[in-house]
């Protein structure tokens, strides 16, 4: 849900490079990099547990994150602004966070959900979603986890964009509204197997006739057919028996 707040506790880190980072998570810690507002950026690591912990509540990554340095009494209240995954793993490797006033309006990417099947869907078609997030504008504890889309009218043929999608209060949508489609309904695609094609000039041919242009085999060049007789040999002349 928009609003949630979330604790936590980090560690300042020293050391930075990709080998420090990676012994730092073989011990089941995170590197972050938190942004301050005209500060100094500051280093610091946070246990995998909580961190996955403080992003899987209701309001997902886009919770408020109510840091505290160790060994500091201030909270910085933060969003996340950007993360790293292992690509095979999925896992989180490093996270940098962003501090924020909660009465400034800030920018986020909110995922668009789409909510019901089309009746176009039953008819045949095939809904197809565009475009998955889309930017907005609020106060951090009004930026939404997601939006819905309600898609079960969308008939065959019909488009949905972001004019379509409904608003919020406190919230800007800044792409721009009838540029942004974000589903649409359409009749599957066919494959048409195409014919094959008749080369021209082709002519049908006698049995034993060579096309032009080509050999006759060796050794059939000028080949007769055999006189009749058993085993194809030429019959004897005939006697005479006058006289």
């Amino acid at each position: 849900m928009a609003g949630e707040r979330v604790k936590l506790q980090v560690l300042e880190r020293d050391s930075r490079g990709t080998r420090e980072s990676r012994r730092l998570r073989k011990q089941g810690l995170i590197p972050g990099v938190l942004y301050g507002r005209g500060k100094e950026p500051h280093a610091f690591t946070v246990p995998e547990r909580e961190l996955r912990r403080a992003l899987t509540g209701g309001a997902g990554l886009h919770a408020i994150l109510d840091v505290t340095l160790d060994g500091q009494k201030t909270t910085r209240p933060s969003i996340l602004k950007q993360y790293q995954q292992d690509p095979i793993k999925g896992t989180l490797t490093h996270i940098d966070l962003q501090e924020v006033r909660l009465d400034e309006a800030i920018q986020a990417r909110v995922v668009v959900e789409l909510i019901g099947e089309p009746v176009g869907v039953t008819e045949g078609g095939v809904l197809s979603q565009v475009v998955r997030e889309i930017i907005v504008e609020a106060l951090p504890l009004e930026v939404p986890e997601h939006l819905d889309l309600d898609v079960t009218r969308m008939a065959i043929g019909d488009t949905l964009r972001l004019v379509d999608l409904p608003t919020q209060e406190g919230v800007v949508f800044l792409d721009d509204p009838e540029e942004t489609v974000l589903a649409t309904v359409t009749m599957p695609t066919k494959f048409v197997e195409p014919e094959p094609e008749e080369v021209e000039g082709e002519e049908e041919l006698e049995e034993g006739e060579v096309p032009e242009g080509e050999e006759v085999p060796e050794g059939e060049e000028g080949a007769e057919p055999a006189a009749e007789g058993e085993g194809g040999e030429e019959a004897p002349p005939e006697e005479n028996t006058e006289g």
